[in-house]
């Protein structure tokens, strides 16, 4: 009755199913994988963001590469803008996800708060491109004298991590990420590792940067149950069709006529 099994249809689609139901556990694995990372990050992302502010100098110094767990972190930093040497970081969003401007970066030289006379970046802020991107575009004043900043410890932008291609040929004070090995060599000063996300105004300060998402957890639990769901529907559709070609079969086999009845 099931020797239709042995041919080689039911054989190639028999395997093919075998193979499908590891790769799709495997599947809801690497999704679950993925929303447990989300969880873990949205809650890195939260106890940073809440905890006590400290020094800046704390975290890291002059070619110092931020590790992941002190992104986000509140820190303070005391210095003074050296506002003539400022830059504007190109193609980045505004807080409405849409408008396309530039980020401004600029150095704070270190004078207290445990400062060792270093100098740290400071995204100060969104301001929109304006009308031509060929030119320095015009920036809100930062403050003159000392000043203490508050802000997030951001690492530095790379574009294996970001994505974003370190363009050549730009305009004057013109980049595509804001690192800190890129501007010592350009300022030819000891520049601390990452740079402040400025939370608090400071002057004339421009659009802040939002504040990272870390309450969505996104669709990656949905997607796992999706792909058990899909591998255990794979031996329930084969048992179906193999029922079904057995049924199709019976019916299409000739009806057996008795024997005749001798006289």
């Amino acid at each position: 009755m099931y020797r239709f099994l042995l041919s080689r249809q039911w054989v190639i689609l028999t395997l093919v199913a075998l193979a499908l139901i590891p790769t799709m556990i495997e599947l809801g694995f690497w999704q679950l994988h993925r929303h447990e990372h989300r969880v873990e990050q949205n809650q890195l992302i939260e106890d940073n963001l809440r905890a006590r502010p400290v020094p800046v100098t704390e975290l890291t110094g002059p070619g110092h590469e931020v590790p992941r767990d002190d992104y986000w972190r509140a820190v303070t930093a005391t210095g003074r803008f050296d506002t003539g040497r400022e830059v504007v970081i190109r193609q980045r969003t505004a807080s409405d996800g849409e408008s396309i401007g530039y980020y401004v970066l600029t150095p704070l030289v270190l004078t207290g708060g445990g400062g060792d006379g270093g100098t740290v970046l400071v995204n100060r802020g969104w301001i929109p491109a304006g009308g031509t991107l060929t030119e320095f575009p015009d920036v809100p004043a930062a403050p003159r004298g000392e000043v203490t900043v508050t802000g997030r410890l951001m690492g530095d932008e790379t574009t294996e991590a970001s994505g974003i291609k370190d363009k050549q040929g730009l305009p004057e004070r013109q980049y595509m990420l804001i690192n800190s090995a890129q501007q010592a060599e350009r300022l030819d000063t000891p520049v601390l590792g990452g740079y402040i996300e400025l939370t608090e105004p400071a002057g004339e300060t421009p659009e802040p940067v939002a504040e990272p998402d870390h309450d969505s957890i996104g669709p990656h639990m949905a997607y796992a149950v999706q792909w058990w769901l899909f591998a255990a529907g794979v031996p329930v559709g084969w048992v179906v069709l193999v029922r079904r070609e057995r049924n199709d079969r019976r019916a299409a086999r000739p009806e057996e006529k008795p024997a005749p009845v001798p006289a």
